[in-house]
């Protein structure tokens, strides 16, 4: 009695989850491509944009981010700027960009080998490098991408046609998701669908909501304007998280925040290990969530009830041998109250194993991540809810904390 109680509010986190991410995927706001020929550059009316590459330790991305960018549009140099930022790599990064815009021969490409990080401030993260390619970009709108952001034909156009329409004041967005290696289609897919829940497209987008604020780092598009009156990357020098943070003091200064799904502009592949994975997203997702301890125990038994618990119950009824005893032992009429227990037992976890399915197709809609290994689900979610717990462990007592072997401390 005790799983079918378990599995009976399993059901209910299950239908109100899938409810929550259904109705964020119909809110979320797309951009129309076609919309961007109002701002070409030959009406006169187009901005200048720098496009800024922070990159630390990328060789193994730089060059195709790059080439994507130079790729993706045929705004002269009148118009962009592409500025890759090395942040002192200790890997091949920089030398690799100084091949490239010797063999490519563009002069919108642009490398900054990076300064030391000033020792009487903590730096944080890619923030250094922001600030300093920022002090060398000219450009009306800043578009800061990660190196493991893939742009897609005419993204800058778009995005900048799209705020300039919408008088956005940063616009960011949910780009494609890449999962290649077997963790990433694990792990990926549920941690953009619990981002997707978590921060509802119509509430970030309400100015009148301050409370609810994000960004997406591979991808944010500030006007010029905004990002210094809120500080910009020097105000948030020692913040982990810093794009949630910047879209925080956005809406605080009753600035414009534009959240979109961005499939059509970008794509990404954040980690292409289980290692590094890991890495990454306890970096990340306790201090996204503000150090709430509470809201990771949440999280984690979300994730726990709605992903493993039904596949546990199928698990434990076949070990008891249950489910053989329903197959020889059935009767009509039922005598054994054991049998009908069973057998709804049986149907609630079909039934939540189900939405697993319904929850990746919905998801896909933003991602364009196919449903690939949905049925490990179970696996998934139990992955999910550990890295909950061990941010939230990580952040707290610095043990392991790092990211790319540096060392991470909390900004106080």
């Amino acid at each position: 009695m005790i799983l079918l109680t378990l599995l009976i509010f399993s059901l209910i986190v299950s239908r109100a989850y899938t409810k929550n991410l259904r109705r964020s995927v119909q809110n979320a706001p797309r951009t129309d491509s076609s919309s961007a020929q109002q701002l070409q550059p030959s009406t006169g009316l187009f901005p200048k944009v720098s496009v800024i590459v922070p990159a630390y330790n990328e060789a193994e991305n730089i060059r195709d981010c790059a080439i994507a960018i130079l790729e993706s549009t045929a705004l002269t140099e009148d118009n962009l700027e592409v500025l890759i930022a090395d942040d002192r790599s200790t890997d091949d990064t920089k030398s690799i960009a100084q091949t490239l815009q010797q063999q490519q021969g563009d002069p919108r490409l642009k490398i900054l080998a990076g300064q030391p990080r000033p020792t009487n401030q903590y730096w944080a993260g890619k923030n250094w490098a922001c600030a300093q390619a920022v002090r060398e970009a000219t450009g009306e709108f800043l578009l800061f991408i990660d190196a493991d952001v893939r742009l897609k034909p005419g993204a800058i156009e778009t995005a900048i046609t799209t705020a300039e329409t919408e008088k956005i004041d940063l616009f960011t967005c949910m780009p494609a998701l890449v999962c290649e290696c077997f963790a990433e289609w694990l792990v990926q897919p549920l941690m953009f669908n619990h981002l997707a829940v978590c921060f509802d497209f119509t509430a970030v987008n309400d100015s009148s909501k301050t409370d609810s604020a994000f960004a997406g780092g591979p991808f944010m598009l500030f006007r010029r304007s905004a990002y210094e009156t809120i500080g910009g990357h020097e105000a948030v020098a020692g913040e982990i998280v810093e794009d949630v943070e910047l879209a925080r003091r956005i809406k605080r200064a009753n600035l414009k925040l534009g959240l979109y799904s961005g499939a059509n502009l970008a794509s990404v592949r954040m980690y292409r290990s289980w290692s590094a994975l890991w890495e990454g997203w306890t970096k990340n997702l306790y201090l996204g969530a503000n150090r709430n301890l509470g809201m990771m125990v949440y999280m984690a038994a979300i994730m726990f009830f709605l992903y493993p618990l039904p596949w546990l119950a199928l698990g434990i009824l076949l070990v008891n041998g249950e489910i053989a005893n329903l197959i020889t032992n059935y009767q009509l009429p039922i005598t054994n109250y054991q049998l009908p227990i069973t057998l709804l037992t049986i149907c609630l976890s079909a039934i939540v194993i189900w939405h697993h399915y319904t929850l990746r197709r919905l998801g896909a809609q933003i991602s364009e991540c196919s449903t690939k290994y949905w049925w490990l689900g179970g696996l998934g979610g139990a992955l999910v809810a550990a890295i909950a717990i061990g941010s939230a462990i990580k952040t707290e007592t610095g043990w392991g904390w790092t990211w790319r072997g540096r060392a991470l401390q909390i900004n106080n």
